[in-house]
């Protein structure tokens, strides 16, 4: 006889800005890391000759919530009281909800999270839709089909948005791209599908990598992206970096990111924190790269700078 395995689903709602923090929090605990973020949606409708698609966008007022799985086995008590003690300190400093648990048995853990993705367009092209998840496509859509697994963006966080509508004014035909730190590689792929360029894309984490490939293979891109476990090599030269990373990475890492740029290439960076905006700035001026431009969603802000030709 079998026993049928049952998990604990640890939820709270917090503001837009802790939900980074929180989210960092319950990957330290959660099994295998794994984290769902689940925005405040806001419904819009797309009908054509066929019926009406869904479609959806945030709503940057309201709260976010943050979910983790843990086995509920002997170690689940002392988890929930690590993770209800710092949740306490940090509600300290900002609004933070209950933590609530639930418990799910095997099959419903498997699926539960996937629950809370949406497909959701970005920019003027760009329509991201979950693999599991159906959608009728409108005649200038650019379908990114993702499994994003439990730990890894679809696109949702603001730094991810920005950074795609800014590839689609900057991928040209031909260009060398570089998608650093690609996570679930949705910035990578949609490089490749926006026109023919090359993209490689470094991600330091081993489950990231797995993800970002068998998306890869997913949106049939697999001739044009090649996904790599590691950092920045400085021997390699790109036409195009895409860094949606954090700021403090940013910083240290400026020199190096104007040395893989070619003359004339453009960097795109975000994950930057309004308050550190100016640090990243001033960073990336001294190392030498001309500041064009800045996008700003909610707290979050992404650049533009070119390296002179």
């Amino acid at each position: 006889m079998t026993t049928t395995a049952t998990w604990l689903e640890l939820s709270i709602a917090v503001d837009q800005e802790a939900g980074e923090e929180v989210a960092a929090l319950f990957a330290r605990y959660g099994y295998q890391g794994g984290v769902v973020v689940e925005p405040s949606w806001l419904s819009t409708e797309e009908g054509d000759a066929g019926g009406t698609d869904h479609l959806y966008d945030l709503d940057s007022t309201r709260p976010v919530t943050v979910r983790t799985y843990l086995p509920a086995d002997g170690q689940a008590a002392e988890i929930q009281q690590h993770l209800a003690t710092a949740l306490w300190h940090l509600g300290q400093m900002r609004p933070v909800g209950q933590l609530q648990t639930r418990t799910l048995v095997e099959e419903d853990w498997a699926h539960n999270w996937k629950q809370y993705y949406q497909v959701q367009r970005i920019g003027q092209r760009i329509v991201i839709v979950p693999s599991w998840l159906e959608y009728t496509p409108q005649p200038a859509d650019l379908i990114l089909k993702l499994d994003p697994g439990m730990a890894f963006g679809t696109g949702l966080h603001p730094t991810t948005r920005l950074c795609l509508r800014l590839l689609e004014q900057h991928v040209l035909p031909g260009q060398q791209i570089l998608d650093l730190g690609t996570g679930s590689g949705i910035l990578a792929i949609a490089a490749a599908k926006l026109n023919e360029v090359k993209v490689e894309a470094f991600d330091l984490d081993a489950i990231a990598v797995a993800v970002a490939s068998e998306n890869v293979v997913l949106n049939q891109v697999a001739d044009q992206v090649q996904v790599v476990q590691g950092g920045l090599e400085t021997n390699q030269k790109y036409d195009l970096v895409v860094a949606n990373i954090i700021a403090s990475v940013l910083i240290n890492l400026a020199p190096a990111l104007a040395q893989v740029l070619n003359p004339g290439g453009t960097l795109l960076s975000s994950g930057i924190i309004l308050a550190r905006e100016t640090e990243v700035t001033l960073a990336l001026a001294a190392a030498g790269l001309e500041y064009h431009e800045r996008h700003q969603e909610g707290e979050w802000v992404a650049l533009v700078h070119s390296k002179l030709g």
